[in-house]
């Protein structure tokens, strides 16, 4: 196709996001001080510095920390409950106060705190962030967003109640890949999309745990309690595991290198504390969709099947389904989320028709050759070189060592890792990872494809797109008025996973219609004196 234009009837899709994303001035360094229009409310200039705490500094906390390190900002204070995982930026931040209790460091250092990068363990996503919200604080926190579909509607409406800048951090909604996928899809080129199939290699991490083992000192340093949060107290343990314990490979016991049973990294696997592979790598996969799409909320979510089961921890292998109702112009559409790994079976993954010989997952920021470069990642996969194994393998940067497809190389027509695909009546289109690549199928048909004009605004990068609302300027491209209504309908999947059978959803009533067992899990089972409110 040579040229066309945007559909009318999806144009006022990309119109809804205009606004959210409008071009401002860039974010350049500037004299120390925070910012004192955060506490006003009111708007301020780009050039001010904002001051800013983080809780869950070690992992995936400090790759925050670092993707924030080249904008006008500073530190003044850190909190983690592990002070092993937290040294490294404990010492590199040396002139922030030290914490390992997140209200301790509100309470004391709450007048010199703007915002707080949140990135603890799944479950206590909504706690932390509840709390800064309701003391004024901006807050930028981790992906999934929240535990449970409760918390996630809860977010959302504290966003707006206390009037603060949110992000979740789902990169790929910065990606220039992300926004071109939008709006091909809105331009009609792909014609009405009835399905999307999505697929991760994930998890990195053990799940379907047949047992648990047996309960050990806790660690100096670890403060298991504070650890627990809100979840129900139960013993610590490092893992020890084997065989008997789980079903493929063992990382246990934590020694400070490797990970441990429930801490530092492996609480993903655990219904109580994580939201495995959904959490992780499905609410990247599923943001083009999401948007494209506007799903809004399912009125079904089934697990289809699943191999490798356990009471309380999550399936190795398994496929789910959310069912979309029309939305405006946009007929029904059914969602797919192949949760497995490398060691699943390929008849379980999904193969479309007429697309036999393809190579269906595009390269990740495949657009600089069209004129569009992509700005949005503080860690792009064009800056983590694919890494061959000894098994035929490479690793990704969304974890694990997944089967190879670039250049030909995997097998042809068969979806098998990090990717989606778009059905429509006209076509296919195909997303990687976190939007970091997009393209029509076949091939063919994407060689010389003109690309639709923008819709969507820019990101200018996904934390200094955060920064910027902090700092009184447009809403971030995900904040919350997005990213809780999604947040809320992938983590739905989380509860699908524990039982057999479709699960009818009434978003409205926030209850399954057809399962009393199941709705019991859309509101985490707090421990005394962590209820949440507002």
């Amino acid at each position: 196709m040579s040229g066309h234009r945007i559909s009318r009837r999806y144009f006022f899709m990309g119109s809804l996001f205009t606004v959210a994303g409008a071009t401002a001035p860039s974010l350049a360094a500037a004299p120390a001080g925070s910012v004192p229009s955060l506490k006003a409310g009111g708007y301020k200039s780009f050039n001010e510095r904002v001051n800013i705490a983080s809780v869950g500094i070690g992992g995936r906390g400090a790759e925050n920390l670092r993707g924030l390190s080249g904008e006008n900002i500073e530190v003044v204070a850190l909190c983690d409950v592990d002070s092993r995982q937290g040294a490294p930026s404990f010492k590199k931040y040396e002139k922030a106060k030290q914490y390992s209790d997140f209200r301790r460091m509100l309470d004391e250092s709450g007048n010199d705190i703007d915002a707080v990068v949140i990135s603890t363990a799944d479950h206590m996503h909504a706690t932390v962030a509840l709390w800064c919200m309701e003391r004024g604080k901006h807050v930028y926190v981790e992906k999934p967003l929240t535990h449970t579909p409760w918390e996630a509607r809860l977010l959302t409406e504290a966003a707006l109640k206390y009037k603060v800048a949110t992000q979740m951090g789902n990169q790929g909604y910065s990606h220039e890949g992300h926004r071109t996928a939008c709006e091909i899809v809105w331009s009609g080129e792909i014609g009405n999309v009835t399905e999307v199939h999505a697929v991760t290699s994930s998890p990195n991490w053990p799940q379907a745990i047949a047992s648990i083992p047996s309960e050990e000192p806790v660690p100096s340093g670890l403060d298991w309690d504070l650890w627990l949060g809100c979840a129900t107290m139960r013993p610590y343990t490092s893992g020890g595991w084997d065989k008997d314990h789980i079903p493929d490979g063992k990382t246990g016991p934590y020694t400070g290198s490797n990970y441990g049973f429930y801490v530092p990294h492996d609480w993903r696997g655990f219904y109580d504390f994580g939201t495995g592979s959904l959490g992780d790598a499905a609410i990247h996969a599923l943001g083009p969709a999401n948007q494209a799409l506007q799903l809004g909320s399912p009125i079904a979510v089934e697990c289809v099947r699943a191999r490798k089961t356990s009471s309380f921890s999550y399936p190795l292998y398994a496929l789910l389904r959310f069912d979309f109702p029309a939305r405006g112009n946009m007929p029904p559409v059914s969602v797919f989320w192949y949760d497995t790994s490398r060691t699943g079976d390929p008849a379980d993954y999904y193969h479309p028709q007429g697309l036999e010989n393809e190579v269906l997952v595009p390269e990740p920021n495949n657009l600089a050759e069209r004129g569009r470069p992509d700005i949005g990642s503080s860690r792009g996969w064009s800056g983590r070189p694919q890494t061959s194994t000894t098994d035929g393998y490479f690793a990704s940067p969304l974890g694990g060592a997944q089967p190879r497809h670039r250049n030909g190389s995997a097998p042809a027509g068969v979806l098998l890792q990090d990717g989606s695909i778009f059905v429509g009546d006209k076509g296919y289109m195909a997303t990687v990872g976190r939007g970091e690549g997009v393209q029509l199928l076949p091939a063919a048909r994407w060689a010389d494809y003109t690309l639709p004009p923008p819709v969507l605004p820019r990101s200018p990068g996904h934390y200094r797109d955060w920064l910027r609302a902090c700092k009184g300027g447009v809403p971030a491209c995900s904040n919350f008025s997005l990213a809780g209504p999604y947040a809320e309908w992938v983590t739905l999947g989380a509860i699908a996973y524990r039982f057999k059978g479709k699960l009818e959803y009434d978003a409205q009533a926030r209850r399954f219609t057809n399962n009393d067992e199941a709705n019991q899990y859309l509101k985490p089972n707090f421990r005394k004196g962590w209820e949440l409110k507002i």
